[in-house]
């Protein structure tokens, strides 16, 4: 579902114009909040529906602030081995050069920017495979044992925070945005779009994962990179490391931007003025200014609390699980109303309260798993 309606003002001006038959799919970012102000009311969408979006947008973007801060670590100690720089410096920095690329004006403007991103994306992850597969073949890789650790309490709340971290990455947070400024027609573009994003998905995120898992077996890391350094030192060749690690940073760069713009469209929805330019003054101000709070506000999040693993699930949990799983499903019955006789209505029925049950019983282990390691880390932790 899309990020809700993020203005009183907003909303009215909508409904409005779909009162009149006006269509603003495509001249706008509220693809979303349009959807659930048609079928539901403008309660769903402010109350429900836009809060989980923002939370799960502005959760990626955190998270992508905080890995990038790893990467930049990580390159940091091939260049001097045993530097003392901790970990929040680089968050901070790439917080910084995230505060400039926050500035792009529209999620129009970053089209380029997702083909890149599509291209580092398959780049990193190819260089993680082979980098799994040298580890996996020498002797600096870790004994393989490839049983599952811990009592059976935690068995059972690690598989749940499993399900959250797939949730989170097969999720999206921002489709009804994207097809908001697709050009009709719509759907063949849009079905298209979504094979090659999830062939692109599955390629990368299966062949990472087997290969990470074949590698180091139950030793993997909350991210796969931090396997292929120990103690500060890379276990993998230099070179390969450090293209991988430089492919990562630049895609998180594209990501952590994409995910932003849901955070800008709310920011200025408050503050801008839609009768003046875009390049006005008085639309230019506000929007640096609150682009940069969202950014620094996010940087100091992932300082503060440097668990990406814990993150992940905890977004997923919260986030992916209810609005790309549930929501969907129930939405569907009570737009559509398909007979209650018929296997669509008990099939989006089923799909809707396991995927609720899942969402409830995973924020559970999310917050579980964040307070266990909050045992053994610290705020700022140089991790």
């Amino acid at each position: 579902m899309g990020m809700g309606a993020v203005a009183a003002s907003r909303e009215d001006e909508e409904a409005k114009k779909m009162e009149a038959g006006g269509d603003t799919i495509g001249k706008n970012l509220d693809a979303g909040a349009l959807f659930v102000l048609q079928s539901k009311g403008p309660g769903w969408g402010k109350y429900y529906i836009g809060p989980i979006q923002f939370l799960v947008c502005f959760g990626a973007v955190i998270a992508c602030i905080l890995l990038a801060g790893q990467s930049m670590k990580a390159i940091y100690l091939l260049a001097n081995p045993g530097g003392t720089i901790k970990l929040y410096v680089f968050v901070a920095i790439f917080g910084v050069f995230m505060m400039t690329l926050a500035q792009l004006p529209s999620f129009h403007s970053l089209r380029h920017v997702n083909l890149i991103s599509l291209l580092l994306c398959l780049a990193y992850s190819f260089c993680a495979v082979a980098g799994s597969i040298y580890l996996g073949n020498s002797d600096k890789a870790p004994p393989k044992d490839y049983s599952i650790t811990g009592d059976a309490k935690n068995r059972v709340f690690g598989v749940f925070n499993a399900i959250a971290v797939i949730a989170t990455t097969y999720g999206n947070g921002i489709i009804p945005e994207i097809q908001a400024t697709v050009a009709a027609p719509v759907t063949g573009k849009m079905f298209r779009g979504l094979c090659l994003c999830y062939a692109v998905v599955i390629t990368t995120f299966f062949s990472v994962a087997i290969s990470g898992y074949w590698a180091v077996g139950n030793q993997a890391q909350g991210t796969l990179l931090s396997n292929f350094m120990v103690d500060g030192a890379a276990v993998i060749p230099e070179w390969l490391l450090l293209i991988t690690q430089l492919f990562t940073l630049l895609q998180l760069s594209a990501v952590g931007v994409v995910y932003l713009q849901p955070t800008n469209e709310v920011l200025e929805g408050l503050f801008s003025d839609a009768k003046q330019g875009q390049y006005a003054a008085r639309n230019v101000v506000p929007r640096l200014a609150s682009r940069t709070v969202a950014v620094a506000a996010a940087t100091t999040v992932a300082a503060m609390v440097p668990f990406f693993g814990d993150m992940n699930s905890l977004i997923g949990a919260f986030g992916f699980l209810p609005l790309d799983f549930a929501v969907p499903a129930v939405f569907y019955n009570v737009t559509f109303k398909p007979s209650k006789k018929g296997v669509v209505f008990w099939l989006n029925t089923t799909i809707a309260v396991v995927f609720s049950a899942l969402a409830v019983i995973a924020s559970v282990a999310a917050v579980r798993q964040i307070a266990l390691d909050a045992k053994t880390y610290k705020l700022f932790a140089n991790v």
